[in-house]
Protein backbone atom coordinates (compact mmCIF):
# COMPACT_ATOMS: atom_id res chain seq x y z
CA UNK A 1 0.00 0.00 0.00
CA UNK A 2 1.14 3.52 -0.61
CA UNK A 3 3.11 4.88 2.33
CA UNK A 4 2.52 8.51 1.33
CA UNK A 5 -1.24 8.64 1.59
CA UNK A 6 -1.43 10.33 5.00
CA UNK A 7 0.61 13.23 3.67
CA UNK A 8 -1.66 14.45 0.93
CA UNK A 9 -3.62 17.53 1.88
CA UNK A 10 -6.52 16.34 4.00
CA UNK A 11 -8.44 17.96 6.85
CA UNK A 12 -11.99 19.07 6.28
CA UNK A 13 -12.34 19.30 2.49
CA UNK A 14 -15.86 18.02 1.95
CA UNK A 15 -15.32 17.21 -1.69
CA UNK A 16 -12.76 14.60 -0.61
CA UNK A 17 -15.04 13.17 2.05
CA UNK A 18 -17.65 12.62 -0.63
CA UNK A 19 -15.40 10.15 -2.47
CA UNK A 20 -16.45 7.43 -0.05
CA UNK A 21 -20.11 7.78 -0.96
CA UNK A 22 -19.35 6.41 -4.44
CA UNK A 23 -17.69 3.21 -3.20
CA UNK A 24 -19.98 2.08 -0.40
CA UNK A 25 -20.14 -1.64 -1.18
CA UNK A 26 -16.46 -2.00 -1.99
CA UNK A 27 -15.47 -0.02 1.11
CA UNK A 28 -17.43 -2.35 3.35
CA UNK A 29 -16.12 -5.45 1.60
CA UNK A 30 -12.40 -4.74 1.45
CA UNK A 31 -11.40 -2.36 4.27
CA UNK A 32 -9.76 -4.12 7.26
CA UNK A 33 -11.70 -5.05 10.37
CA UNK A 34 -10.73 -3.49 13.68
CA UNK A 35 -9.25 -5.77 16.37
CA UNK A 36 -11.69 -6.99 19.01
CA UNK A 37 -9.12 -6.08 21.67
CA UNK A 38 -9.43 -2.45 20.61
CA UNK A 39 -13.14 -2.38 21.37
CA UNK A 40 -12.63 -4.20 24.66
CA UNK A 41 -10.13 -1.54 25.69
CA UNK A 42 -12.68 1.17 24.92
CA UNK A 43 -15.35 -0.61 26.94
CA UNK A 44 -12.99 -0.83 29.92
CA UNK A 45 -12.08 2.84 29.60
CA UNK A 46 -15.67 4.13 29.60
CA UNK A 47 -16.81 4.73 33.15
CA UNK A 48 -20.54 4.26 33.15
CA UNK A 49 -23.25 1.73 33.78
CA UNK A 50 -26.13 1.14 31.40
CA UNK A 51 -27.81 2.89 29.71
CA UNK A 52 -24.89 4.20 27.67
CA UNK A 53 -25.13 6.69 24.83
CA UNK A 54 -22.47 6.80 22.12
CA UNK A 55 -21.92 9.12 19.17
CA UNK A 56 -20.01 7.83 16.15
CA UNK A 57 -18.44 10.46 13.90
CA UNK A 58 -18.17 9.42 10.25
CA UNK A 59 -19.71 5.97 10.59
CA UNK A 60 -19.14 5.01 6.95
CA UNK A 61 -20.60 1.54 6.39
CA UNK A 62 -20.63 0.67 10.08
CA UNK A 63 -17.42 -1.32 10.29
CA UNK A 64 -16.83 0.00 13.81
CA UNK A 65 -20.49 0.22 14.83
CA UNK A 66 -21.54 -3.38 15.48
CA UNK A 67 -19.41 -3.96 18.61
CA UNK A 68 -21.00 -0.97 20.35
CA UNK A 69 -24.53 -1.96 19.37
CA UNK A 70 -23.96 -5.53 20.51
CA UNK A 71 -22.53 -4.25 23.81
CA UNK A 72 -25.81 -2.44 24.45
CA UNK A 73 -24.81 1.09 23.54
CA UNK A 74 -27.44 3.44 22.16
CA UNK A 75 -25.52 4.62 19.08
CA UNK A 76 -26.14 7.84 17.18
CA UNK A 77 -24.13 7.94 13.95
CA UNK A 78 -23.28 11.08 12.00
CA UNK A 79 -22.40 10.36 8.36
CA UNK A 80 -21.96 12.96 5.63
CA UNK A 81 -22.60 10.63 2.67
CA UNK A 82 -26.18 10.03 1.62
CA UNK A 83 -25.42 6.59 0.17
CA UNK A 84 -23.40 5.61 3.21
CA UNK A 85 -26.27 6.74 5.44
CA UNK A 86 -28.75 4.67 3.45
CA UNK A 87 -26.42 1.68 3.72
CA UNK A 88 -26.26 2.14 7.49
CA UNK A 89 -30.03 2.35 7.83
CA UNK A 90 -30.46 -0.88 5.87
CA UNK A 91 -27.65 -2.67 7.68
CA UNK A 92 -28.93 -1.87 11.15
CA UNK A 93 -32.65 -1.94 10.48
CA UNK A 94 -33.04 -4.64 13.12
CA UNK A 95 -31.43 -2.55 15.87
CA UNK A 96 -33.67 -0.28 17.89
CA UNK A 97 -30.61 1.26 19.57
CA UNK A 98 -29.26 2.83 16.36
CA UNK A 99 -30.02 6.04 14.48
CA UNK A 100 -28.14 7.94 11.81
CA UNK A 101 -28.06 11.61 10.84
CA UNK A 102 -26.88 12.57 7.36
CA UNK A 103 -24.69 15.59 7.98
CA UNK A 104 -21.14 16.73 8.45
CA UNK A 105 -20.17 16.47 12.11
CA UNK A 106 -19.47 20.20 12.19
CA UNK A 107 -23.07 20.89 11.10
CA UNK A 108 -24.89 18.23 13.14
CA UNK A 109 -27.18 19.64 15.82
CA UNK A 110 -26.75 17.42 18.88
CA UNK A 111 -27.59 17.81 22.55
CA UNK A 112 -24.64 18.95 24.63
CA UNK A 113 -23.65 16.92 27.67
CA UNK A 114 -25.63 13.91 26.49
CA UNK A 115 -23.08 11.25 25.46
CA UNK A 116 -21.04 8.85 27.54
CA UNK A 117 -18.76 8.13 24.58
CA UNK A 118 -17.86 9.87 21.34
CA UNK A 119 -15.73 7.86 18.92
CA UNK A 120 -14.42 8.02 15.38
CA UNK A 121 -12.92 5.16 13.38
CA UNK A 122 -10.55 6.32 10.63
CA UNK A 123 -12.70 9.42 10.23
CA UNK A 124 -11.71 12.28 12.53
CA UNK A 125 -8.81 13.36 10.32
CA UNK A 126 -11.52 14.75 8.01
CA UNK A 127 -12.73 17.07 10.78
CA UNK A 128 -11.18 20.43 11.59
CA UNK A 129 -9.80 19.70 15.05
CA UNK A 130 -9.99 23.34 16.12
CA UNK A 131 -13.77 23.18 15.91
CA UNK A 132 -14.30 19.42 16.17
CA UNK A 133 -12.49 18.72 19.45
CA UNK A 134 -14.23 21.48 21.43
CA UNK A 135 -17.57 20.29 20.03
CA UNK A 136 -16.85 16.72 21.16
CA UNK A 137 -15.97 18.04 24.61
CA UNK A 138 -19.28 19.90 24.83
CA UNK A 139 -21.28 16.87 23.69
CA UNK A 140 -19.81 14.56 26.32
CA UNK A 141 -21.19 14.13 29.79
CA UNK A 142 -18.78 14.97 32.59
CA UNK A 143 -16.35 12.06 32.75
CA UNK A 144 -17.32 10.94 29.25
CA UNK A 145 -14.76 9.39 26.91
CA UNK A 146 -13.47 10.38 23.48
CA UNK A 147 -11.94 7.51 21.47
CA UNK A 148 -10.11 7.98 18.19
CA UNK A 149 -8.79 5.02 16.27
CA UNK A 150 -7.41 4.36 12.84
CA UNK A 151 -4.74 2.31 11.13
CA UNK A 152 -1.68 2.67 8.96
CA UNK A 153 0.46 0.19 7.09
CA UNK A 154 4.10 -0.32 7.96
CA UNK A 155 6.76 -1.68 5.62
CA UNK A 156 8.48 -4.99 6.25
CA UNK A 157 12.26 -4.75 6.10
CA UNK A 158 13.67 -6.41 3.01
CA UNK A 159 10.29 -6.90 1.36
CA UNK A 160 11.10 -6.98 -2.37
CA UNK A 161 7.47 -6.69 -3.44
CA UNK A 162 7.00 -3.65 -1.22
CA UNK A 163 10.05 -1.95 -2.74
CA UNK A 164 8.84 -2.62 -6.28
CA UNK A 165 5.44 -1.17 -5.47
CA UNK A 166 7.08 1.90 -3.93
CA UNK A 167 8.97 2.45 -7.19
CA UNK A 168 5.60 2.70 -8.94
CA UNK A 169 4.44 5.25 -6.38
CA UNK A 170 7.58 7.28 -6.99
CA UNK A 171 6.66 7.43 -10.67
CA UNK A 172 2.90 7.94 -10.59
CA UNK A 173 2.06 9.21 -7.12
CA UNK A 174 5.05 11.08 -5.71
CA UNK A 175 4.40 14.31 -7.67
CA UNK A 176 1.20 14.74 -5.64
CA UNK A 177 2.63 13.98 -2.19
CA UNK A 178 5.45 14.67 0.22
CA UNK A 179 8.09 12.06 1.07
CA UNK A 180 7.94 10.19 4.37
CA UNK A 181 10.25 7.84 6.22
CA UNK A 182 10.22 4.25 5.14
CA UNK A 183 11.88 1.99 7.72
CA UNK A 184 9.82 0.07 10.26
CA UNK A 185 11.83 1.44 13.20
CA UNK A 186 11.24 5.02 12.13
CA UNK A 187 7.54 4.42 11.58
CA UNK A 188 7.20 3.17 15.15
CA UNK A 189 8.83 6.21 16.77
CA UNK A 190 6.24 8.08 18.90
CA UNK A 191 6.75 11.34 17.02
CA UNK A 192 6.35 9.58 13.68
CA UNK A 193 3.25 7.71 14.81
CA UNK A 194 1.62 10.96 15.86
CA UNK A 195 2.47 12.49 12.49
CA UNK A 196 1.28 9.47 10.54
CA UNK A 197 -1.96 9.00 12.44
CA UNK A 198 -2.74 12.71 12.32
CA UNK A 199 -4.22 12.88 15.80
CA UNK A 200 -4.33 16.13 17.72
CA UNK A 201 -3.10 16.50 21.30
CA UNK A 202 -6.33 15.97 23.21
CA UNK A 203 -4.86 17.59 26.31
CA UNK A 204 -4.82 20.86 24.40
CA UNK A 205 -8.62 20.71 24.29
CA UNK A 206 -9.11 19.92 27.98
CA UNK A 207 -9.18 16.13 27.91
CA UNK A 208 -7.44 14.16 30.65
CA UNK A 209 -6.55 10.51 31.44
CA UNK A 210 -4.93 10.15 28.03
CA UNK A 211 -4.46 6.57 26.85
CA UNK A 212 -2.65 5.30 23.75
CA UNK A 213 -2.67 1.67 22.64
CA UNK A 214 -1.30 -0.11 19.56
CA UNK A 215 -2.41 -3.33 17.88
CA UNK A 216 -0.75 -5.17 15.01
CA UNK A 217 -2.44 -7.29 12.37
CA UNK A 218 -1.46 -8.87 9.04
CA UNK A 219 -3.63 -9.52 6.01
CA UNK A 220 -2.87 -11.25 2.71
CA UNK A 221 -4.33 -9.79 -0.51
CA UNK A 222 -4.34 -11.10 -4.04
CA UNK A 223 -3.83 -8.60 -6.85
CA UNK A 224 -7.49 -7.84 -7.50
CA UNK A 225 -8.29 -7.49 -3.80
CA UNK A 226 -5.40 -5.13 -3.28
CA UNK A 227 -6.36 -2.88 -6.18
CA UNK A 228 -9.91 -2.84 -4.84
CA UNK A 229 -8.52 -1.75 -1.48
CA UNK A 230 -6.44 1.04 -2.99
CA UNK A 231 -9.48 2.33 -4.83
CA UNK A 232 -11.22 2.98 -1.50
CA UNK A 233 -8.64 5.63 -0.57
CA UNK A 234 -9.61 9.19 -1.37
CA UNK A 235 -6.06 10.21 -2.23
CA UNK A 236 -5.82 7.47 -4.86
CA UNK A 237 -9.21 8.33 -6.31
CA UNK A 238 -8.11 11.97 -6.51
CA UNK A 239 -5.17 11.19 -8.79
CA UNK A 240 -5.48 12.10 -12.48
CA UNK A 241 -7.16 9.17 -14.21
CA UNK A 242 -4.18 8.37 -16.44
CA UNK A 243 -1.79 8.19 -13.48
CA UNK A 244 -4.24 6.23 -11.37
CA UNK A 245 -4.81 3.68 -14.14
CA UNK A 246 -1.07 3.28 -14.72
CA UNK A 247 -0.41 2.95 -10.99
CA UNK A 248 -3.09 0.29 -10.49
CA UNK A 249 -2.01 -1.65 -13.57
CA UNK A 250 1.63 -1.62 -12.50
CA UNK A 251 0.85 -2.73 -8.95
CA UNK A 252 -1.46 -5.49 -10.16
CA UNK A 253 1.19 -6.91 -12.50
CA UNK A 254 3.85 -6.68 -9.80
CA UNK A 255 1.74 -8.66 -7.32
CA UNK A 256 0.97 -11.27 -9.98
CA UNK A 257 4.70 -11.58 -10.64
CA UNK A 258 5.17 -12.37 -6.94
CA UNK A 259 2.73 -15.27 -6.85
CA UNK A 260 -0.44 -13.19 -6.57
CA UNK A 261 0.11 -12.76 -2.83
CA UNK A 262 0.76 -9.45 -1.08
CA UNK A 263 1.25 -9.25 2.68
CA UNK A 264 0.12 -6.03 4.35
CA UNK A 265 1.10 -5.30 7.95
CA UNK A 266 -1.27 -2.98 9.79
CA UNK A 267 -0.78 -0.98 12.97
CA UNK A 268 -4.01 0.15 14.63
CA UNK A 269 -3.81 2.98 17.13
CA UNK A 270 -6.39 3.76 19.80
CA UNK A 271 -6.14 7.23 21.33
CA UNK A 272 -8.49 8.10 24.19
CA UNK A 273 -9.15 11.04 26.47
CA UNK A 274 -11.74 11.91 29.08
CA UNK A 275 -13.79 15.00 29.85
CA UNK A 276 -13.16 16.25 33.36
CA UNK A 277 -15.71 15.15 35.96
Amino acid sequence: MNEHNANLKTGWERENRAHFDEITWNYDRIRPEYPSELFNDIFRYVRTDTPRRALEIGAGTGKATVPFLDAGYDVTAVEIGEKMSAFLKDRFIGYDNFRVYTAAFEDAVLEEGSFDLVYAATAFHWVNAETGCPKVYRLLKNGGAFALFRYITVPADGDELYEEIQALYEKYYRPYSRPVRKTYEEYMEPSELKKRFGFEDLRHYGFCDISIKLYSRTRIFDADEYIALLDTFSDHRSLPESDRTALYSGIRETILDHGNRHRVDYVFLLYMGRKEL
